[in-house]
């Protein structure tokens, strides 16, 4: 199969190429007007396809394809709101050769249009698909496998990239020119706008069982979710999309900007793309982890319900997932499944399975969350990752009904004399080898109390399920202390890893949170723990571990 992909050496083109690697059947045409960058990338691409470099302006496409015969043409140029009159000239070129067309675009109107040239590419005998990428192809993947338990009435998503991934410089024109500018979308049940990257909420992202981003703030963007959803799901009454870039000071004045050129009715900051280009592009700091999320709320059984899909990207594998809905079409093309003939978006093009076989061997992890409400607090904050404890773990996180285990525990105390302030003041036990140990387990205020009685020494803790920027998150309250920590598993560990903390209430430098290597597992069918606490300030304060079964 030979592809044809405009803008080959740019971000999305250049990474569908890299994902691609791997097939030797196919030859990758590079192209773009800039011939020397086109081959530059070819001398560097150490994939198995032959790929050749080609000077190509989109204008002339008719006359490309009549000389390089591709099998697809791949359109990741863009930016695709720029196109103007003569915006479906590509579609119309391949339709008229008999050329199968895919595309990254974003551009919401652009995708919402290519209905129109269904029939033309029927007749043709080839698939035009628009929106091949993570907006819409897989935010439809998960709508669908949502649809098959309840009716969806409100949807919001948001996507958050690593402040590692980079940004083209075409997607950032693209951005840059729709803030301030109204967007199309539903709300209230009838067709409306709102105004991009203006309007702003806060979601955390949290695959059951692993360590959550960070809560992020998401601003409204216009991608073709916001048309193109509402006619999938005709009772449908909100929708709302938005991307979450880091650092947040960043997106904190690119929300400004736009509040002010929606208010003093400023012209597009689009001349300025260049600009914030370059400092994106140079402002990385933080966790290299990206992540997606969509939650619908709807009605199941007469009732409504809340459902979320989470996704966590590790490293450099986040920035791959907008180029794998081409990946994917292109693998399952050449395995004998290509789309059927006809002009459509990507909405349907794709199912979490087809995703799911290209996260496989890669740090993209998934899950779905539902309100449980009556459920244990673990299970509440753990979801589905509750189910893979180890057995002893289950019972004791399972019950909300007051209990009380015991055993035996190992202490040490931190030998400084802060960390000996600090453990007093604590109330935490003394050092000793083998101390008898109670723990009580009663319910209170929507959590539970926990109270430690290590040979007479005792104290307590409250815990619940945190709220706001502490979403998903277990809270551990101990006096005016409050700790944040995400419950992580892996393999038969529970984890416990501080994220945020508080005193009186008030947020806490995080380079002056306490730390420390705490988990919980099962060791010869009893339940056995392991818990340090330090700080940078005292080293290590206490650190007990030992075994508990029920009293």
């Amino acid at each position: 199969m030979r592809i044809l992909i405009l803008g080959g050496y740019g971000v999305f083109g250049g990474r569908l190429a890299e994902l691609l690697a791997d097939l030797p059947d196919l030859e990758l045409l590079i192209c773009g007007r800039d011939l020397a960058r086109a081959e530059a990338f070819c001398a560097r691409y150490q994939g198995k396809p032959r790929a050749v470099p080609c000077a190509l302006d989109r204008r002339d496409i008719a006359d490309a394809l009549r000389r390089l015969k591709p099998d697809l043409v791949v359109d990741a140029s863009g930016p695709f709101q720029d196109y103007g009159a003569g915006r479906y000239h590509v579609v119309e070129a391949c339709i008229a050769a008999g050329i199968d067309y895919l595309d990254f675009a974003d551009g919401a109107d652009f995708v919402f249009g290519i209905d129109r040239f269904d029939a033309a590419a029927r007749a043709a005998g080839v698939f035009v698909l628009s929106g091949v990428s993570s907006f819409p192809a897989l935010t439809g993947a998960v709508l669908r496998e949502m649809a098959r338990t309840m009716d969806i009435r409100s949807i919001e998503g948001g996507i958050a990239p690593s402040p590692f991934a980079g940004i083209g410089l075409n997607v950032m024109r693209a951005v840059v020119g729709y803030a301030g500018a109204p967007v199309k979308l539903r709300r209230g049940g009838a067709d409306s706008h709102g105004i991009g990257l203006a309007e702003s909420m806060r979601f955390t992202v949290a695959v059951p069982g692993r360590l959550p981003l960070h809560n992020i703030h998401f601003s409204l963007v216009d991608v073709p979710d916001l048309q193109l959803l509402p006619r999938a799901y005709p009772a449908m009454t909100d929708i709302w999309m938005g991307a979450g870039p880091v650092p947040e000071i960043l997106h904190r004045i690119l929300n400004l900007l736009a509040k002010a050129r929606r208010r003093f009715r400023l012209p597009s900051f689009e001349p300025f793309s260049r600009l914030f280009y370059a400092v994106l592009n140079r402002m990385r700091f933080g966790e290299h982890r990206g992540g997606m999320f969509v939650r619908a709320r709807g009605l199941a059984d007469g009732r409504t319900v809340e459902r979320s899909w989470h996704l966590l990207a590790e490293g450099d594998d986040g920035p791959y997932i907008p180029s794998m809905a081409i990946e994917a079409i292109v693998r399952k093309s050449l395995a004998g499944d290509p789309p059927p003939a006809g002009a459509r978006s990507s909405v349907d093009a794709l199912t979490l399975a087809d995703y799911d076989a290209l996260f496989e061997g890669r740090s993209i992890h998934t899950g779905f969350r539902g309100e449980e409400p009556d459920a244990p607090l673990y299970r509440r904050i753990l979801g589905s990752a509750f189910d893979t404890l180890p057995p002893r773990l289950k019972k004791l996180h399972g019950d909300k009904a007051a209990r009380r285990w015991r055993g035996h525990a190992e202490v040490r105390r931190g030998p400084g004399l802060l960390a000996r302030i600090a453990a007093a003041t604590m109330r935490f036990p003394k050092a000793a080898e083998r101390a008898p140990l109670s723990v009580a387990f009663d319910p209170e205020c929507g959590g539970e109390r926990w109270t430690r009685d290590f040979a007479g020494k005792r104290f307590s803790s409250h815990q619940s399920r945190g709220v706001g920027r502490n979403e998903y998150l277990l809270v551990e309250q101990f006096g005016v202390l409050s700790f944040a920590m995400a419950l992580v598993v892996e393999r038969d560990r529970l984890h416990l890893i501080p994220r945020r903390w508080s005193a009186f209430g008030l947020p806490m430098p995080r380079w002056l949170m306490p730390y420390g290597a705490s988990f919980e597992t099962e060791t010869g069918g009893r339940f056995h723990f392991d818990v340090e606490i330090a700080t940078p300030l005292t080293g290590l304060i206490v650190a007990y571990r030992g075994s508990l079964e029920p009293a």
